[in-house]
């Protein structure tokens, strides 16, 4: 059976400080698209939903719009910008780079529990 949903009709919409989230669920994947605007930090908009002291969630996705600034447990750090894959593993921040809106598609299993409330 083909599977057919519209990002414009998302199933759930999770909302946090400066962002939020639109997900899909669909039969073996959860399609999460991320709207962050200016100022928004992973630290401060989302770890006090997430109760960890970094994102734990695996990310597979691509930046549509923005630029964001990816730090890891390890201390390594990358930007992603418009046209940019990325896959970034648990343990990590992330933070909007200047004042540019951020959209990201992410095909994670993981954003099927990101940012969301209890």
């Amino acid at each position: 059976m083909i599977e057919v949903k519209s990002i414009d009709k998302p199933d759930e919409r999770r909302d946090f400080p400066r962002g939020h989230l639109e997900v899909c669920n669909l039969t073996g994947l959860t399609f999460g698209m991320a709207t962050f605007e200016p100022g928004w930090k992973w630290s401060d908009s989302v770890k006090p939903i997430a109760g960890t002291e970094l994102c734990e969630v695996q990310h597979y996705g691509l930046v549509l719009k923005g630029t964001l600034h990816i730090r890891m447990r390890d201390g390594s750090e990358a930007d992603v910008g418009p046209g940019d894959l990325m896959v970034v593993p648990p343990g990590h921040d992330a933070w909007v780079v200047g004042d540019e809106q951020v959209l990201a598609y992410d095909f994670s299993s993981g954003i099927a529990d990101y940012a969301k409330s209890d």
